[in-house]
């Protein structure tokens, strides 16, 4: 991340920021889709994200951590979104069909089907350690947890996602 744009962004450099923003929209767009599993919501917070980290730069303490900053409010916009969207019961209005219908085949999991059974803090750290290429130290830095439980978490995730790929094995 280039630091002198950065700072030409906290000091009020709308053009400054908008290059900033367009360099990482598709890092954002991306962690928000793994999230909320839908193109609308994920746009929708592409654009929160841009206003809200448009509106709040100058509370950017360092603006090295730029990206992991941006990546952080992408995270919490998206499982605020999810928490929700969990509130919203869809209605079926043909779900009698539905009950009858049955697979005539099993579908391996897909990847993005593995990540959904994951704990949301299991998913942020996955996502920062596998997706952004984060170390153990700043993916603790970035969620503000201690570097003990970000390795405990990371772990966990791992050996959840690996017992998960070996039972869909075995179906």
């Amino acid at each position: 991340m280039n630091i002198r744009l950065v700072k030409k962004a906290q000091k009020g450099d709308d053009k400054a920021f908008l290059k900033l923003f367009q360099k990482l929209q598709e890092d954002i767009y991306r962690t928000a889709y793994v999230y909320v599993k839908n193109k609308d919501d994920a746009l929708d917070i592409v654009q929160d994200v841009a206003y809200q980290s448009f509106k709040k730069i100058n509370t950017l303490k360092t603006p090295e951590y730029f990206k992991t900053w941006i990546i952080r409010m992408t995270i919490n916009c998206a499982i605020n979104v999810t928490r929700r969207n969990k509130k919203v019961v869809p209605l079926i209005a043909d779900f009698e069909n539905l009950i009858g219908e049955e697979e005539q085949y099993l579908p391996l999991l897909s990847v993005k089907e593995l990540i959904d059974i994951l704990q949301e803090e299991e998913k942020s750290v996955i996502l920062l350690r596998f997706y952004h290429d984060h170390t153990i130290k700043e993916i603790s830095e970035i969620l503000d947890i201690p570097l003990g439980t970000a390795k405990t978490v990371l772990y966990r995730a791992i050996n959840k996602l690996r017992k998960n790929v070996k039972e869909a094995g075995e179906l």
